[in-house]
């Protein structure tokens, strides 16, 4: 997809410090429905993210469990040191898992996909903190309207990118699902225009319906 990160992320994002008490942290987190918070420096430099998941091996030993009884087993020793913290400091995941406003949305899913998180501080240059992107932001892109989808096809894509003429194709969205028909004017052709089609922003799927082409080679004029 071509959307960047800064297209669909949040700014304006509460930032907590490493002294942040469990329990500000814990109501905070209830009170915004976030599912995490960054943790700045004096500098505004993201140090660390504090998540629900953080939080939760605490919750396991007050109800009633302990290293006694099978908790150790259940958890790795650095959830066993969270249990045990009382600050940001001690509960975050550091060094942070950050991205830069200018990236890829497609890059910033595939981190979240990767390691199994929900959402990742967007940095600037300097590594402090620009925003948040999570996987609601991510799915911002499928909102992106069928006709706005289909004209970038004819007239990105299919005209100006390959100098292919748009009335050799029919080109349909429907909820996002792209259906491409037609003869395509040179043998090859049909195939990348596909593929580029796949990564734009919005598309669900792309459903290739194209002929086979011939050996003539005919192209629009620029």
């Amino acid at each position: 997809m071509n959307a960047k990160v800064a297209d669909v992320m949040t700014e304006n994002v509460t930032a907590l410090r490493a002294t942040a008490p469990f329990k500000e942290i814990a109501a905070a987190l209830g009170q915004q429905r976030v599912s995490a918070f960054p943790i700045v420096d004096d500098d505004g430099t993201v140090i660390g993210v504090v998540s629900e998941a953080d939080l939760m091996p605490k919750e396991a030993l007050e109800a009633g469990f302990d290293q006694h009884t099978g908790l150790s087993g259940l958890l790795h020793r650095g959830e066993l040191a969270k249990a045990r913290g009382v600050t940001a400091a001690d509960l975050m995941s550091t060094p942070a898992i950050t991205i830069r406003p200018f990236d890829f949305v497609s890059y910033a899913a595939h981190i979240m996909y990767e390691r199994r998180i929900r959402c990742l501080p967007v940095v600037d240059r300097d590594g402090r903190l620009a925003g948040m992107i999570s996987r609601a932001d991510v799915l911002k892109v499928f909102g992106r309207p069928d006709e706005d989808i289909r004209r970038e096809i004819t007239e990105k894509v299919i005209l100006w990118e390959f100098l292919a003429d748009p009335a050799a194709f029919q080109v349909t969205v429907a909820d996002g699902v792209v259906t491409i028909a037609g003869a395509p004017e040179y043998a090859g052709l049909g195939r990348r225009i596909v593929d580029d089609v796949r990564h734009l922003e919005g598309v669900v799927a792309v459903r290739d319906q194209l002929s086979d082409a011939g050996d003539k080679i005919t192209t629009v004029a620029s």
